[in-house]
């Protein structure tokens, strides 16, 4: 005869083990699509960028290996060497030190104008998709007349009223492609909100807002990444630009743009200078496009079905023909 506690037993560790297995691919599928984004080339090489330059700008806080604005006119012009690692340039200040308190700015105005493109974005898209006819119609025409006019020209143009600062650049980078972004992510609620789920949970007493929260931003969400991502790209590339032109960064504020504009005088006498700035912008720009892209396809499922290099598909192996004797 079997013992009842045994069974029982054998019994509760077999139902904690279901339960522990049907946990467990539960909390692994929250992180499938991190894992994914690592499988990926440029997934990796744009969290690499973008972690580096986080954490540069970070350290740049606490320590660089010179002051920034320390002029030594005894040591300009300096190669690279030690300890000035990237060289000096025509004041005697350290360019790597420059690099790294310029990349304060660079985060500062990549994240600020993320998130008012985002703001900017998701509003203007929810208007435009959510509500009454007229209203939808206002938002559409409203948006394409503002992205007739190109984001630099507005940052220049506010600039030149207000003066050259990092919030004119923030504001008119952000404002701007929240335009682009809702411009795009407009026909895609509008697709999402013709689908079943929507309408029921529209039929089971959702309000917009939940429905928007719940349904409709999830499904748009690897458009939005990826317009988002450029965003915050063309916002380093802005500021740079502007500031090359004399309407960005103050001259106070450590710039890549401002270090490059001073150091492209010299470009004939001391080329080298100039990579080091050039070489930050231009691997910034390239890891935040490149991570856009491998955040699109690891959370898309129409995009990684069938190639997700972690777990290939089932259907590969069950259709494979077999041969005849």
């Amino acid at each position: 005869m079997t013992d009842p506690s045994t069974s029982s037993g054998t019994a509760s560790t077999s139902s904690g083990t279901a339960s522990g297995s049907a946990a467990t691919p539960s909390r692994r599928s929250r992180w499938t699509w991190l894992r994914r984004l690592w499988a990926l080339s440029t997934g990796r090489f744009g969290i690499i960028v973008v972690i580096g330059v986080v954490v540069t700008a970070l350290v740049s806080l606490v320590w660089t290996p010179f002051n920034p604005q320390q002029v030594d006119i005894a040591d300009r012009w300096a190669g690279p060497s030690w300890p000035h690692v990237f060289g000096t340039d025509g004041s005697g200040r350290d360019i790597l030190s420059l690099i790294m308190a310029g990349s304060r700015t660079t985060v500062i105005v990549a994240v600020g104008a993320g998130i008012i493109a985002t703001v900017v974005g998701i509003a203007l898209a929810a208007l435009g998709a959510l509500t009454v006819r007229w209203v939808r119609e206002s938002v559409a025409v409203f948006v394409d007349i503002l992205i007739a006019f190109p984001v630099l020209i507005i940052a220049m143009m506010i600039s030149a009223v207000w003066g050259g600062s990092l919030w004119v650049v923030i504001w008119s980078v952000g404002i701007g492609f929240g335009v682009n972004i809702a411009r795009v992510t407009r026909p895609e609620l509008r697709r999402v909100l013709q689908s079943d789920f929507v309408l029921a949970g529209r039929a089971s007493g959702l309000t917009p807002a939940q429905n928007l929260m719940r349904h409709l931003l999830p499904n748009v969400a690897p458009v939005f990444i990826v317009q988002l991502s450029w965003a915050m790209a063309v916002a380093v590339l802005a500021e740079a630009g502007l500031s090359y032109l004399g309407f960005g960064a103050p001259v106070t504020e450590p710039s890549w743009g401002l270090l490059l504009a001073e150091l492209q005088q010299f470009i004939t006498v001391h080329p080298l200078s100039v990579v080091w700035p050039g070489l930050a912008i231009t691997i910034t720009v390239l890891g935040l496009n490149l991570l856009g892209d491998a955040l699109r396809e690891a959370t898309d499922p129409t995009l990684s079905h069938g190639r997700d290099p972690l777990h290939p598909p089932r259907g590969a192996i069950r259709h494979v023909p077999e041969v005849v004797s």
